[in-house]
């Protein structure tokens, strides 16, 4: 048998280059929409912050500008917040077009019958925070009323954890579409997923402690909907994908 000889750099510049500009042609078209989507947010910030205000539902709770450079603050944050919302879904079809060469066709149907299911999950997880943080400003407001005490909240930090809630519950609302595709593509086992519930358990624990909302009821609610949605994988995946046990 003989001996292999290693390609040299020109040769493997050569052999990965197409490689290499279709990454950078897809990742410059999402780069571009991002900036698109990032101008539009940063020149209608006001509208987009007056209308969260008005989602949230605040009624007497004061919100206050602390700074003079709030207003590029918010312009900021909205600009970010509108990008991230318009090119996540974008960012996850083009490594889906990127990776379907390197897929077999019932692996590639998989992938793109669970990317619906991946946006809706998305879009419930940010939901799911949005209202969270507004929970934790209704039990501020009402215990700042029976306590007979003014209340105030800074607008930029209001705003900085509602969009870090809101976006890290949407990310973590798609790992049921990770665990499907593990065990679709065969790299992790049903069993395996079944026999570490415990180290799920804890994982959710850990991930809901880290977000904004501190108190140990708002805990409880952020973890309890992982869980669920991990048990709630499982059984469908026991149920209308036996192959995959």
């Amino acid at each position: 048998m003989k001996n292999k000889v290693p390609l040299t750099v020109q040769e493997n510049i050569n052999r990965y280059f197409p490689l290499l500009s279709e990454v950078r042609k897809r990742l410059l078209f999402v780069a571009s929409i991002f900036i698109l989507s990032g101008v539009i947010g940063f020149f209608y910030y006001e509208k987009i912050i007056v209308f969260i205000i008005k989602l949230l539902d605040l009624g007497g709770v004061n919100i206050v500008f602390t700074s003079p450079f709030q207003f590029l603050n918010l312009a900021i944050s909205s600009s970010l917040s509108i990008g991230l919302i318009v090119t996540i879904p974008l960012l996850i079809y083009q490594l889906l077009i990127f990776l379907k060469p390197a897929l077999k066709v019932k692996e590639y149907r998989s992938v793109m019958t669970l990317l619906p299911v991946s946006i809706v999950l998305f879009i419930g997880g940010f939901a799911f925070g949005f209202l969270m943080m507004k929970y934790v400003v209704t039990i501020f407001f009402t215990k700042s009323i029976e306590l007979n005490i003014g209340n105030m909240l800074d607008i930029s930090k209001l705003l900085s954890q509602i969009l870090v809630t809101s976006s890290f519950m949407g990310l973590a609302f798609q790992f049921p579409i990770v665990m499907s595709l593990l065990m679709d593509f065969k790299i992790v086992s049903y069993k395996i997923f079944t026999s570490q519930r415990p180290i799920a358990y804890m994982i959710a624990l850990m991930f809901a402690a880290i977000m904004p909302p501190t108190d140990i009821l708002s805990l409880a609610l952020l973890t309890l909907p992982l869980i669920l949605l991990f048990e709630f994988t499982l059984l469908l995946n026991k149920v209308f994908r036996k192959g995959v046990i």
